[in-house]
């Protein structure tokens, strides 16, 4: 009869902390009976509700709790505080409960073993109360399964590569949105998996995005069987640390021009739900050159890029810093120009009188340079004996005194042995 009253005093405990708002990972703190009375379903949590096997999992091995009344709240917002608690209760790490905020614990042992670092955000309980976002959450679940960086930018790349992030649809990363309850436990199993020597599914339009947002290019998401070189070009980094985006500002040495490429975006014409393929015009509408002969800026000639779907296209982003000498350099809005040194046709002919795609072209709309959009076939083309380059440089109208940085430098797939 004692030890009844002793339960019911603990539940009604719990039910006074959850009506004045607290969650149920603080409430837990308060008697280790909670977990013995939490439920493995919710009636908030569906059978087919995309986190129910997550959900059961994570209050299974004890690392989440549920609220009264058999819920779970899986689109509740969930803070910094209880994402860390989480991590840390689910990893296994000892904690040494002690005086102060009832997450302070949770908080030392995921800096001693390096899952937060004071750069995140300031430690004091107004940050941690803050509900987490996709970004924060991204860099604790990297540092979990052991990875790290020094590049801010990096975070939502490595995450999404290992699978641990998806994307919210088309390529959207949605850094600096907050997740929930739902999304923290599907996170944390996935963790789980990678700790445990697993390999996740991979969402490649996420990955693109976030190659995208950390270095300015996502050609090795996108494209990575072209630009592909020997490990020893990489020895001790990964073959997508070759990009030089130090070098993606140019500028002439009589400092007469200066301009940025902000991204070299990939799309791959073969695949209709590319999210990037929102940048263009319709593909009906797109042309590529052929060599042929141009009258006032129009080529003579009509080749569409709709025929050549088994290629891929290089959409640049840039802009035009400053131009004091217009009669040297020529003005784009587009920015630099971008070249793709290496790649060759077989019979530069055969492209001008058979309309054959065998090296990269320009693609234009109406008249030529209208687009800042080049086309790659996927095959077809041949490889000089050295490299395959990408290069800016700034718009000269002549070659004379050419100003350019070279972006990537690799062995490509086609070199001779």
């Amino acid at each position: 009869m004692k030890k009844r009253i002793v339960s019911w005093l603990l539940v009604a405990i719990l039910l006074v902390g959850f009506t004045n708002g607290t969650s149920a990972e603080q409430a837990v703190e308060t008697t280790t009976e909670a977990a013995a009375d939490s439920q493995t379903s919710f009636t908030d949590v569906k059978i087919d509700h995309w986190a129910k096997r997550d959900t059961e999992q994570a209050i299974g091995k004890g690392y989440v709790a549920g609220y009264p009344g058999g819920l779970f709240k899986p689109d509740q917002p969930i803070k910094r505080d209880e994402f860390v608690k989480m991590v840390v209760t689910a990893l296994g790490l000892p904690v040494e409960t002690g005086i102060g905020a009832w997450y302070e614990p949770y908080v030392k042992i995921a800096g001693d073993n390096k899952l937060y670092d004071v750069s995140d955000f300031t430690n004091n309980d107004k940050e941690w109360n803050t509900n987490i976002t996709r970004q924060e959450m991204a860099r604790i679940a990297v540092r979990a399964t052991g990875a790290s960086t020094n590049e801010d930018t990096k975070w939502m790349y490595l995450a999404t590569k290992a699978g641990l992030i998806t994307g919210l649809g088309k390529g959207e990363l949605g850094e600096d949105k907050t997740t929930t309850r739902a999304q923290s436990v599907t996170i944390i199993e996935r963790i789980l998996t990678v700790k445990d020597g697993g390999t996740l599914p991979v969402d490649k339009y996420a990955v693109g995005s976030a190659e995208i947002a950390w270095h300015g290019t996502n050609i090795f998401t996108v494209m990575p069987e072209i630009y592909v070189t020997d490990e020893a070009d990489y020895a001790g980094k990964t073959i997508e640390e070759l990009w030089r985006q130090d070098r993606m500002v140019v500028e002439t040495k009589d400092g007469n021009y200066k301009g940025v490429l902000e991204a070299l975006i990939a799309i791959d014409l073969e695949d209709p739900n590319d999210p990037n393929l929102k940048l263009l015009p319709p593909l009906s509408e797109l042309k590529w050159f052929n060599l042929s002969g141009v009258d006032d800026g129009v080529p003579m000639e009509q080749h569409f890029v709709k025929d050549k779907l088994k290629s891929y296209l290089l959409y640049r982003k840039g802009k035009e810093i400053y131009n004091k000498d217009s009669n040297r350099y020529g003005t784009s809005p587009f920015g630099p120009s971008v070249m793709l040194g290496g790649m060759n046709a077989v019979e530069i002919t055969d492209m001008r009188t058979k309309g054959e795609l065998n090296m990269s072209a320009i693609v234009y709309l109406k008249k030529l340079y209208d687009l800042p959009v080049t086309i790659v076939p996927k095959m077809g083309w041949v490889q000089r004996k050295d490299r395959l380059e990408i290069e800016i440089h700034a718009p000269n109208k002549s070659a004379a005194g050419k100003q350019s940085n070279i972006l990537l430098d690799v062995k490509g797939p086609k070199y001779d042995e």
